[in-house]
């Protein structure tokens, strides 16, 4: 279960031990990072994030790690009032669907979206091509389309360069390069930065905003949007790994990983059959 720990749960945790010395990353106010515990005989990964490095992710998408998970359906246990990070959420969200629009073509089905949504923060991710069962995106989706529309339907109604044909299910969006500028101009920081460094020589040193004018002409403006997205994840992805198995312990990471392999197997086999 993924959700924000409220600072109760996580004393609850530091007070009867859970929480090991050595696993200092998941202290008040110490950056995110995932881990495994025995809850109840199940094996659970959980993560501790202070509130400050929830809003620059939720923002932007400095790894996309907590954001990338907020994108998706998710079982909120409890909520404070702070301002801040309530239009946090909702700025990650909206970031979303635009980053999504990028990378579909003008017209598509709301599934098609939600699919692009949630494989966002696995672009990238070298666990995707071993270790995590091939469906995983599918398998979010499609159980919980009505979910994804109750998180996304008013941003979609709202959307000028959209137009929403809720009772058919299908979108329609404005491919134009002047649409796509706008757009790219919306994205978080983090991500076009990253398109700016693969579409920028070096040594030029052009303003973003020039860069983006030029991916919003190009016909591979999404093919740009979905390198930019893969360069966060694949990092974030590679340092989440290692700081695991620290934390964790080998033993337990070993666990965890030949479950996903099992899954991954599973998920093949199911396909092929």
């Amino acid at each position: 279960m993924e959700g924000i720990i409220k600072e109760s749960i996580l004393k609850h945790l530091e007070e009867r031990k859970v929480i090991r010395n050595s696993q200092h990353g998941f202290s008040k106010g110490k950056s995110c990072v995932t881990n495994l515990i025995s809850f109840y005989d199940e094996m659970i990964k959980y993560g501790v994030i202070g509130t400050d490095a929830l809003i620059e992710d939720l923002l932007h998408w400095k790894t996309l790690y907590v954001a990338g998970r907020l994108q998706k359906p998710v079982k909120i246990l409890t909520q404070n009032e702070n301002g801040k990070l309530q239009a946090a959420l909702v700025s990650n969200l909206k970031s979303a669907v635009t980053a999504a629009f990028l990378m579909l073509p003008e017209s598509f089905s709301e599934e098609d979206l939600y699919m692009q949504i949630a494989g966002l923060s696995y672009s990238g991710d070298f666990r995707m091509i071993i270790g995590e069962d091939r469906s995983k995106v599918l398998n979010i989706v499609k159980p919980n389309v009505p979910h994804f529309q109750k998180l996304y339907s008013n941003i979609l109604q709202e959307c000028p360069q959209v137009v929403y044909k809720h009772q058919l299910g299908r979108l329609e969006i404005d491919k134009s390069p002047e649409g796509q500028f706008m757009q790219l101009m919306a994205l978080p920081r983090t991500l076009q930065q990253k398109i700016t460094s693969f579409v920028d020589p070096p040594g030029k040193n052009r303003d973003v905003e020039e860069v983006l004018l030029q991916v919003a002409h190009d016909p591979d403006c999404g093919l740009v949007v979905y390198q930019g997205i893969s360069g966060i994840v694949r990092s974030s992805s590679l340092i989440q790994s290692s700081k695991t198995i620290l934390t964790a312990g080998l033993k337990k990471s070993v666990t965890y990983s030949m479950k996903k392999m099992y899954k991954m197997t599973k998920g093949w086999l199911r396909k092929t059959s």
